[in-house]
């Protein structure tokens, strides 16, 4: 009989509540979890293995494959600060909506849905937190958690990428090896996309509302009740402001950059 290995490091939501069983994930499950076990399926048949496999799910639990690798968890490690790791991510994630491209998402119930203006037939992640991403020997090799998978764009993913992995954060915010370096870490993670030009405007102009939705998420889990979002939205609440101003401020130099 394969034992219980334990609760696996990460997450927010689901904190303390994701088990690694042998090989395999357990997580609770929702309402939405049958459109992202059908996205999962679709990823699996395109031949994608940056992603899990569905094994089985019932009304409370989902098991899912493990994927062997580190995580980037809090607080992000100096490997994970690195251009390496984060080109990693841009590869990563062209390789992920080349994978994603096809499957129609329209008509699926999903946890949360993207802001209007970046909503449109590409199924995406949309939490691409260092935590969601597996490395193996530096290189970005899966995304984990797709609880808010739904569908959107690939500048809406991308620029949720970039306020984690720059990150696009007032200066004052940046206390690593990455301070300073907000610009030519946005046009890295581009390039490693291989985005074309139209693509990094667009890019640009998402991130307010990305950085928006990234806090809005943490803010109603914590007026919910929710201990860990309650945790993190103390500690970040600030920041999430001071980033808002920052990108407005800066646009026009993200743009050019």
């Amino acid at each position: 009989m394969i034992g219980v290995d334990g609760p696996l490091a990460g997450g927010t939501a689901n904190r303390g509540r994701v088990l690694r069983v042998g090989d395999t994930v357990h997580r609770p499950t929702g309402e939405y979890s049958a459109a992202v076990h059908q996205f999962l399926k679709h990823l699996e048949q395109q031949g994608f293995a940056g992603a899990p496999r569905v094994e089985q799910s019932d009304a409370e639990i989902e098991v899912l494959s493990y994927i062997p690798g580190t995580a980037a968890n809090d607080p992000t490690p100096d490997w994970a600060q690195t251009d390496f790791a984060l080109e990693g991510v841009g590869r990563l994630m062209r390789r992920f909506h080349e994978h994603a491209a096809g499957f129609d998402g329209s008509g699926l119930r999903w946890q949360r849905e993207v802001p209007l203006r970046w909503r449109g037939p590409l199924v995406t992640h949309n939490d691409p937190h260092p935590a969601n991403v597996v490395f193996r020997d530096g290189e970005a090799v899966a995304l984990i958690d797709f609880d808010l998978a739904a569908p959107a764009c690939a500048a809406w993913e991308l620029a949720v990428a970039a306020c984690f992995w720059v990150p696009l954060w007032d200066e004052r915010d940046v206390l690593d090896s990455r301070q300073g370096a907000a610009l030519p870490r946005l046009r890295l993670l581009l390039d490693a996309y291989a985005a074309p030009r139209r693509l990094r405007r667009d890019v640009v102009e998402a991130t307010v509302d990305a950085n928006a939705w990234i806090a809005t998420i943490i803010q109603t889990g914590a007026l919910h009740g929710h201990v860990a979002f309650g945790e993190k939205w103390r500690s970040s609440a600030h920041r999430y402001g001071r980033a808002h101003d920052w990108l407005v401020a800066n646009r026009a130099r993200l743009a050019t950059a």
